[in-house]
């Protein structure tokens, strides 16, 4: 890529997309393109395909999909398994026919096995059974993977696959309904402490334990394995360490400051009990993430108070 390249990022307004286009405006790309939802519907095979041959992106970032935590995963699994497959498919079939030099697909770290040994190594997809909460957006995140695979093989396409831990950061989603976990904490605890509420409740056990990665990090990853990185098998990006459920609760009720206590509704799932990305493979290549998980706390909320207000 130079800065003239036509760059296209699929997805440019959410977590991922946006905070990709921020990275590549801040490294001196000037042809960037993006569409919003209104003006091109990636459900549409023949409207993505028309815009490829408009457009003509040289590369392009798949950062669009159906998102959501393990309620909206749970209660739409229909939605989120033929809604990302439409997407994706479009999305990677049509670079390929508008002969796009290099994309690159984002999949997730719940595309590994609920068990599988820690920390998640590349070579550990398909060894097991898939978490069953979120076994729909997982098996459409897989197919990505492999269509991505499969293009390189049969047609020679440049196309790359990362996947990420969990994300969080400016943009993110904060809907209590179909959110991730470390954006419904900082709403939970911040509404608990505009209304003087004497506790919050979290769900599970606050056992499990995670992986978070600030989505500006994930954005100079990206930029750099489409500069870097051209090989079949994806590659893992992660932060490098993890910690409970409990402790980020504990973490993000310090950083709004709530001074009443945590309850945990144990009659609600946990879901994987661990999800550390053993990333050595890309920190081998020379990219290491950036900003500490309590720095990017705090970048997060200030984000939240902008968007949503003040106490």
């Amino acid at each position: 890529m130079n800065p003239d390249s036509r760059i296209y990022v699929a997805g440019h307004r959410g977590l991922v997309g946006s905070a990709i286009w921020r990275e590549l405006e801040r490294t001196g790309h000037r042809r960037l393109i993006g569409r919003t939802r209104a003006e091109l519907d990636l459900l549409d095979a023949d409207a993505v395909a028309r815009f490829y041959a408009e457009a003509r992106p040289e590369y392009v970032f798949v950062a669009a999909a159906k998102v959501g935590g393990i309620h909206a995963n749970h209660t739409h699994p229909a939605q989120f398994l033929h809604e990302n497959l439409q997407i994706q498919n479009h999305l990677i079939h049509g670079a390929k026919v508008a002969g796009v030099k290099k994309l690159l697909f984002l999949g997730s770290s719940c595309i590994y096995p609920k068990l599988a040994p820690q920390p998640l190594r590349e070579d550990y997809l398909l060894s097991g059974p898939l978490e069953p909460t979120n076994e729909w957006y997982a098996i459409a995140k897989i197919a990505g993977i492999k269509l991505c695979q499969a293009y390189r093989r049969q047609y020679g396409c440049d196309f790359i696959s990362a996947m990420p831990t969990n994300m969080y950061g400016p943009n993110d989603n904060y809907d209590l309904q179909n959110s991730h976990v470390l954006p419904a904490l900082i709403r939970k605890f911040h509404e608990a402490t505009v209304a003087g509420a004497a506790e919050v409740v979290c769900w599970g056990t606050g056992a499990p334990l995670r992986e978070f990665l600030y989505a500006d990090d994930l954005a100079r990853a990206c930029v750099f394995l489409m500069r870097h990185y051209s090989e079949e098998q994806f590659i893992n990006v992660g932060f490098g360490s993890d910690l409970s459920i409990r402790e980020l609760a504990e973490l993000v009720q310090r950083i709004i400051g709530f001074p009443g206590r945590i309850i945990w509704d144990t009659s609600k799932p946990d879901g994987t009990p661990r999800k550390l990305m053993d990333s050595s493979r890309l920190f081998a290549l020379g990219w290491k993430p950036e900003v500490n998980l309590e720095q990017g706390i705090r970048l997060a909320y200030a984000d939240f108070l902008r968007r949503f207000g003040g106490k």
